[in-house]
Protein backbone atom coordinates (compact mmCIF):
# COMPACT_ATOMS: atom_id res chain seq x y z
CA UNK A 1 0.00 0.00 0.00
CA UNK A 2 0.72 3.48 -0.42
CA UNK A 3 0.88 6.78 0.28
CA UNK A 4 -2.45 8.26 -1.30
CA UNK A 5 -0.56 11.36 -2.32
CA UNK A 6 2.26 10.42 -3.35
CA UNK A 7 3.38 12.56 -6.42
CA UNK A 8 3.98 10.06 -9.32
CA UNK A 9 0.90 8.07 -9.14
CA UNK A 10 -2.97 8.79 -9.12
CA UNK A 11 -4.57 7.52 -6.27
CA UNK A 12 -7.54 5.58 -7.77
CA UNK A 13 -10.30 4.38 -5.46
CA UNK A 14 -13.23 1.70 -6.19
CA UNK A 15 -16.51 3.13 -4.43
CA UNK A 16 -18.36 0.17 -3.32
CA UNK A 17 -21.23 2.36 -1.94
CA UNK A 18 -24.68 0.35 -2.17
CA UNK A 19 -23.52 -2.40 -4.90
CA UNK A 20 -23.61 -5.03 -2.74
CA UNK A 21 -27.06 -5.29 -2.84
CA UNK A 22 -27.55 -6.34 0.79
CA UNK A 23 -24.94 -9.55 0.20
CA UNK A 24 -22.02 -9.54 2.19
CA UNK A 25 -20.06 -12.26 -0.51
CA UNK A 26 -21.26 -10.07 -3.28
CA UNK A 27 -19.40 -6.99 -1.28
CA UNK A 28 -16.49 -9.53 -0.83
CA UNK A 29 -16.09 -10.40 -4.67
CA UNK A 30 -16.61 -6.50 -5.30
CA UNK A 31 -13.13 -6.33 -3.39
CA UNK A 32 -11.62 -8.37 -4.99
CA UNK A 33 -12.60 -7.42 -8.28
CA UNK A 34 -11.56 -4.31 -7.35
CA UNK A 35 -8.24 -5.49 -6.74
CA UNK A 36 -8.25 -7.20 -10.07
CA UNK A 37 -8.32 -4.26 -11.65
CA UNK A 38 -6.14 -2.37 -10.01
CA UNK A 39 -7.26 0.05 -7.58
CA UNK A 40 -5.53 1.30 -4.60
CA UNK A 41 -8.00 1.56 -2.49
CA UNK A 42 -11.70 0.37 -2.17
CA UNK A 43 -13.82 3.13 -0.02
CA UNK A 44 -17.13 2.19 1.87
CA UNK A 45 -19.95 4.47 3.71
CA UNK A 46 -20.49 4.37 7.01
CA UNK A 47 -24.19 5.15 8.16
CA UNK A 48 -27.58 3.69 9.03
CA UNK A 49 -30.89 5.13 7.77
CA UNK A 50 -31.78 6.23 10.93
CA UNK A 51 -28.14 8.52 11.42
CA UNK A 52 -28.85 9.59 7.91
CA UNK A 53 -32.53 11.08 8.66
CA UNK A 54 -35.68 9.87 9.66
CA UNK A 55 -38.90 7.91 8.35
CA UNK A 56 -40.84 10.22 7.52
CA UNK A 57 -43.08 10.59 4.35
CA UNK A 58 -44.33 13.87 3.78
CA UNK A 59 -43.23 16.63 0.62
CA UNK A 60 -39.73 16.85 2.33
CA UNK A 61 -38.65 13.60 2.71
CA UNK A 62 -39.55 12.37 -1.05
CA UNK A 63 -36.89 12.40 -3.65
CA UNK A 64 -37.71 13.34 -6.85
CA UNK A 65 -35.99 13.92 -9.91
CA UNK A 66 -33.11 11.21 -10.00
CA UNK A 67 -32.99 7.44 -10.72
CA UNK A 68 -34.18 7.16 -7.01
CA UNK A 69 -37.93 8.55 -8.00
CA UNK A 70 -40.70 7.77 -6.02
CA UNK A 71 -38.37 6.57 -2.46
CA UNK A 72 -38.34 8.23 0.51
CA UNK A 73 -34.58 9.58 1.69
CA UNK A 74 -35.40 6.83 5.05
CA UNK A 75 -36.36 4.21 2.69
CA UNK A 76 -33.24 4.62 -0.25
CA UNK A 77 -30.84 4.29 2.61
CA UNK A 78 -32.33 1.52 4.63
CA UNK A 79 -31.86 -0.20 0.86
CA UNK A 80 -28.12 1.21 0.12
CA UNK A 81 -26.62 1.20 3.62
CA UNK A 82 -23.52 -1.09 4.01
CA UNK A 83 -23.90 -2.71 7.51
CA UNK A 84 -21.49 -1.83 10.18
CA UNK A 85 -20.57 -5.65 11.12
CA UNK A 86 -19.56 -6.22 7.56
CA UNK A 87 -17.03 -3.77 7.46
CA UNK A 88 -13.99 -4.31 9.70
CA UNK A 89 -14.01 -7.70 7.53
CA UNK A 90 -14.07 -5.55 4.33
CA UNK A 91 -11.51 -3.74 5.36
CA UNK A 92 -9.40 -6.89 6.35
CA UNK A 93 -9.59 -8.46 2.92
CA UNK A 94 -9.20 -5.54 1.45
CA UNK A 95 -5.73 -5.19 3.56
CA UNK A 96 -4.53 -8.70 2.08
CA UNK A 97 -5.41 -8.06 -1.21
CA UNK A 98 -2.86 -5.10 -0.80
CA UNK A 99 -5.27 -1.84 -1.13
CA UNK A 100 -6.59 0.32 1.33
CA UNK A 101 -10.15 0.52 2.72
CA UNK A 102 -11.39 3.95 4.40
CA UNK A 103 -14.85 5.20 4.41
CA UNK A 104 -16.87 8.28 4.50
CA UNK A 105 -18.91 8.79 7.73
CA UNK A 106 -22.08 10.72 7.83
CA UNK A 107 -22.19 11.24 11.26
CA UNK A 108 -20.38 11.37 14.54
CA UNK A 109 -21.20 7.75 15.78
CA UNK A 110 -19.53 6.81 11.90
CA UNK A 111 -16.41 8.19 13.00
CA UNK A 112 -16.25 6.67 16.44
CA UNK A 113 -16.88 3.30 14.73
CA UNK A 114 -14.45 3.89 12.03
CA UNK A 115 -11.63 5.15 14.31
CA UNK A 116 -11.93 1.33 16.17
CA UNK A 117 -11.28 0.17 13.03
CA UNK A 118 -8.14 2.39 12.37
CA UNK A 119 -9.18 3.19 8.67
CA UNK A 120 -6.03 5.20 7.18
CA UNK A 121 -8.10 8.48 5.73
CA UNK A 122 -11.65 9.48 5.87
CA UNK A 123 -13.54 11.01 3.01
CA UNK A 124 -16.38 13.42 2.85
CA UNK A 125 -19.32 13.29 0.53
CA UNK A 126 -20.55 16.56 -1.22
CA UNK A 127 -23.75 16.31 0.71
CA UNK A 128 -22.08 17.05 4.13
CA UNK A 129 -19.49 19.65 3.18
CA UNK A 130 -21.93 22.11 4.81
CA UNK A 131 -22.07 20.02 7.80
CA UNK A 132 -19.82 21.89 10.25
CA UNK A 133 -19.84 19.58 13.69
CA UNK A 134 -19.17 16.58 11.18
CA UNK A 135 -16.29 18.26 9.54
CA UNK A 136 -15.07 19.06 13.23
CA UNK A 137 -15.12 15.78 14.43
CA UNK A 138 -13.31 14.38 11.11
CA UNK A 139 -10.24 16.96 11.54
CA UNK A 140 -10.09 15.92 15.35
CA UNK A 141 -9.05 12.94 14.08
CA UNK A 142 -5.56 14.25 12.63
CA UNK A 143 -5.92 12.08 9.42
CA UNK A 144 -6.14 12.78 5.95
CA UNK A 145 -9.08 13.67 4.58
CA UNK A 146 -10.42 13.72 1.08
CA UNK A 147 -13.55 15.96 0.23
CA UNK A 148 -15.66 15.89 -2.57
CA UNK A 149 -17.12 19.64 -3.82
CA UNK A 150 -20.49 18.54 -5.39
CA UNK A 151 -22.91 21.74 -5.28
CA UNK A 152 -21.03 23.74 -3.63
CA UNK A 153 -19.91 27.47 -3.88
CA UNK A 154 -16.19 28.33 -3.56
CA UNK A 155 -17.13 30.07 -0.51
CA UNK A 156 -18.80 26.78 0.93
CA UNK A 157 -15.24 24.94 -0.06
CA UNK A 158 -13.50 27.42 1.50
CA UNK A 159 -15.59 28.25 4.74
CA UNK A 160 -15.41 23.66 4.95
CA UNK A 161 -11.45 23.89 4.33
CA UNK A 162 -11.07 26.43 7.02
CA UNK A 163 -13.04 24.09 9.68
CA UNK A 164 -11.28 21.32 8.33
CA UNK A 165 -7.32 22.78 8.64
CA UNK A 166 -8.46 24.78 12.34
CA UNK A 167 -9.65 21.62 13.81
CA UNK A 168 -6.84 19.45 12.96
CA UNK A 169 -6.54 18.47 9.36
CA UNK A 170 -3.31 18.59 8.40
CA UNK A 171 -3.12 16.24 4.68
CA UNK A 172 -6.04 17.49 2.66
CA UNK A 173 -7.41 16.65 -0.86
CA UNK A 174 -10.34 17.97 -2.95
CA UNK A 175 -12.62 16.04 -5.56
CA UNK A 176 -14.03 18.14 -8.08
CA UNK A 177 -17.42 16.38 -8.62
CA UNK A 178 -20.87 17.03 -10.67
CA UNK A 179 -23.27 15.65 -8.27
CA UNK A 180 -25.43 14.09 -10.87
CA UNK A 181 -25.78 10.33 -11.35
CA UNK A 182 -25.28 9.72 -13.88
CA UNK A 183 -23.33 13.32 -14.45
CA UNK A 184 -23.42 14.44 -18.31
CA UNK A 185 -19.04 15.12 -19.52
CA UNK A 186 -20.18 18.50 -20.59
CA UNK A 187 -20.91 19.35 -16.90
CA UNK A 188 -17.42 17.63 -15.82
CA UNK A 189 -15.76 21.23 -15.58
CA UNK A 190 -12.27 19.43 -14.93
CA UNK A 191 -10.19 22.68 -15.37
CA UNK A 192 -11.39 23.46 -12.06
CA UNK A 193 -9.60 20.35 -10.73
CA UNK A 194 -6.03 22.63 -10.77
CA UNK A 195 -8.14 25.97 -9.64
CA UNK A 196 -8.85 23.80 -6.65
CA UNK A 197 -5.22 22.52 -6.03
CA UNK A 198 -3.64 26.50 -6.27
CA UNK A 199 -6.59 28.18 -4.33
CA UNK A 200 -6.20 25.66 -1.56
CA UNK A 201 -2.88 24.47 -1.62
CA UNK A 202 -3.60 20.65 -1.17
CA UNK A 203 -3.84 17.55 -3.93
CA UNK A 204 -7.05 17.61 -6.30
CA UNK A 205 -8.81 15.44 -7.90
CA UNK A 206 -12.06 14.04 -9.60
CA UNK A 207 -14.86 12.17 -8.03
CA UNK A 208 -16.35 11.05 -11.32
CA UNK A 209 -20.11 10.22 -11.78
CA UNK A 210 -19.87 9.88 -15.58
CA UNK A 211 -20.20 7.08 -17.75
CA UNK A 212 -16.91 5.40 -19.39
CA UNK A 213 -13.25 6.49 -18.42
CA UNK A 214 -12.47 9.35 -20.83
CA UNK A 215 -13.07 12.07 -18.25
CA UNK A 216 -11.37 10.42 -15.58
CA UNK A 217 -8.11 10.11 -17.77
CA UNK A 218 -8.61 14.04 -19.11
CA UNK A 219 -8.93 14.59 -15.38
CA UNK A 220 -5.14 13.13 -14.74
CA UNK A 221 -3.97 15.11 -17.67
CA UNK A 222 -5.10 18.00 -16.33
CA UNK A 223 -3.02 17.37 -12.53
CA UNK A 224 -5.79 14.68 -10.84
CA UNK A 225 -3.74 13.33 -8.30
CA UNK A 226 -6.64 10.99 -7.02
CA UNK A 227 -10.05 9.25 -9.30
CA UNK A 228 -12.76 7.90 -8.10
CA UNK A 229 -14.65 5.69 -9.23
CA UNK A 230 -18.46 3.95 -8.29
CA UNK A 231 -17.77 0.00 -8.79
CA UNK A 232 -20.03 -2.84 -9.37
CA UNK A 233 -19.57 -6.65 -10.53
CA UNK A 234 -22.22 -5.71 -13.20
CA UNK A 235 -24.68 -3.01 -13.97
CA UNK A 236 -26.91 -5.59 -15.18
CA UNK A 237 -27.40 -6.95 -11.23
CA UNK A 238 -29.27 -3.60 -10.64
CA UNK A 239 -28.87 -1.40 -7.45
CA UNK A 240 -29.02 1.85 -5.71
CA UNK A 241 -25.89 2.88 -7.54
CA UNK A 242 -25.31 0.60 -10.26
CA UNK A 243 -26.93 2.61 -13.15
CA UNK A 244 -23.61 4.70 -12.79
CA UNK A 245 -20.84 2.49 -12.23
CA UNK A 246 -17.90 0.86 -13.76
CA UNK A 247 -18.00 -3.12 -14.38
CA UNK A 248 -14.24 -4.78 -13.52
CA UNK A 249 -13.19 -4.39 -16.98
CA UNK A 250 -13.87 -1.10 -17.35
CA UNK A 251 -12.30 -0.38 -14.66
CA UNK A 252 -8.78 -2.39 -15.36
CA UNK A 253 -8.92 -0.56 -18.84
CA UNK A 254 -9.32 2.42 -17.30
CA UNK A 255 -6.21 2.02 -14.83
CA UNK A 256 -4.52 0.66 -17.74
CA UNK A 257 -5.10 4.11 -19.80
CA UNK A 258 -4.90 6.23 -16.18
CA UNK A 259 -1.46 4.77 -15.69
CA UNK A 260 -0.29 5.41 -19.76
CA UNK A 261 -1.40 8.86 -19.95
CA UNK A 262 0.69 9.50 -16.69
CA UNK A 263 3.65 8.00 -18.33
CA UNK A 264 3.05 10.40 -21.20
CA UNK A 265 2.70 13.44 -19.56
CA UNK A 266 6.30 13.19 -18.46
CA UNK A 267 8.34 16.50 -18.35
CA UNK A 268 9.18 19.98 -20.37
CA UNK A 269 11.72 18.05 -23.16
CA UNK A 270 13.08 19.64 -26.17
CA UNK A 271 16.06 16.92 -26.18
CA UNK A 272 16.05 13.73 -28.56
CA UNK A 273 14.80 10.83 -26.71
CA UNK A 274 16.70 7.78 -27.39
CA UNK A 275 14.18 6.32 -30.03
CA UNK A 276 14.64 9.53 -32.07
CA UNK A 277 18.22 9.23 -32.04
CA UNK A 278 17.84 6.52 -33.71
CA UNK A 279 15.51 8.33 -35.97
CA UNK A 280 16.78 11.36 -37.18
CA UNK A 281 19.08 9.76 -39.75
CA UNK A 282 15.89 9.62 -41.75
CA UNK A 283 15.43 13.31 -41.94
CA UNK A 284 15.62 15.45 -44.59
CA UNK A 285 19.23 16.39 -46.57
CA UNK A 286 21.21 17.16 -49.61
CA UNK A 287 21.93 14.82 -52.02
CA UNK A 288 23.37 14.95 -55.77
CA UNK A 289 20.52 12.89 -57.50
CA UNK A 290 21.89 13.09 -60.67
CA UNK A 291 25.42 12.27 -61.97
CA UNK A 292 27.88 15.42 -61.63
CA UNK A 293 31.06 16.33 -63.47
CA UNK A 294 34.35 17.71 -61.95
CA UNK A 295 33.68 21.02 -62.59
CA UNK A 296 29.79 20.93 -63.23
CA UNK A 297 27.72 23.43 -61.26
CA UNK A 298 24.98 22.14 -58.65
CA UNK A 299 21.79 22.94 -59.79
CA UNK A 300 18.51 22.07 -58.66
CA UNK A 301 18.12 19.47 -61.20
CA UNK A 302 21.01 17.51 -60.09
CA UNK A 303 21.22 18.37 -55.60
CA UNK A 304 17.42 17.89 -54.24
CA UNK A 305 16.99 18.13 -50.68
CA UNK A 306 15.48 14.44 -49.66
CA UNK A 307 15.45 11.75 -46.93
CA UNK A 308 17.53 10.24 -45.74
CA UNK A 309 19.99 12.75 -43.29
CA UNK A 310 23.57 11.89 -44.73
CA UNK A 311 24.16 14.73 -46.99
CA UNK A 312 24.76 18.46 -45.42
CA UNK A 313 21.74 20.27 -43.41
CA UNK A 314 19.06 21.78 -46.08
CA UNK A 315 19.72 25.25 -44.87
CA UNK A 316 22.38 25.28 -47.15
CA UNK A 317 20.34 24.74 -49.99
CA UNK A 318 20.69 27.93 -51.45
CA UNK A 319 24.52 28.33 -50.39
CA UNK A 320 25.72 25.49 -52.87
CA UNK A 321 23.74 26.15 -55.85
CA UNK A 322 26.20 27.23 -58.85
CA UNK A 323 28.79 26.48 -56.80
CA UNK A 324 30.86 23.95 -58.57
CA UNK A 325 31.66 20.38 -58.00
CA UNK A 326 35.29 18.82 -56.78
CA UNK A 327 34.84 15.51 -58.44
CA UNK A 328 32.86 13.33 -60.59
CA UNK A 329 30.05 12.60 -57.79
CA UNK A 330 27.54 9.70 -58.74
CA UNK A 331 23.62 9.97 -58.04
CA UNK A 332 22.53 8.88 -54.75
CA UNK A 333 25.83 10.22 -53.09
CA UNK A 334 25.02 12.59 -50.27
CA UNK A 335 26.48 16.28 -50.57
CA UNK A 336 29.44 17.31 -48.30
CA UNK A 337 31.59 20.38 -48.29
CA UNK A 338 34.32 17.68 -49.61
CA UNK A 339 32.37 17.91 -53.07
CA UNK A 340 32.98 22.07 -53.05
CA UNK A 341 35.54 24.14 -54.61
CA UNK A 342 34.94 26.79 -52.13
CA UNK A 343 35.21 25.58 -49.08
CA UNK A 344 32.65 26.29 -45.83
CA UNK A 345 33.94 29.12 -43.86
Amino acid sequence: MREMFDKNDSYIIAELSANHNGSIERAEAIVRAAADAGADAVKLQTYTADTMTIPCHNEYFQIRGTLWEGRTLHELYQKAYTPWEWQPHLKSLANTLGMDCFSTPFDATAVDFLEQMNVSCYKIASFEVVDTPLLKKIASTGKPVIMSTGMTTLAEIAEAVATLRENGTKKLALLKCTSAYPAPPEEANLRTIPHLAQTFHCAAGLSDHTMGSAVAVAAVALGARIIEKHFTLSRADGGPDSAFSMEPEEFSQMVKDIRAAEKALGHVNYSLTEKEEESIIFRRSLFVVKDVRAGESFTPENVRCIRPGYGLHPRYYDEILNKKSTQNITAGTPLTWKHLLQTHE
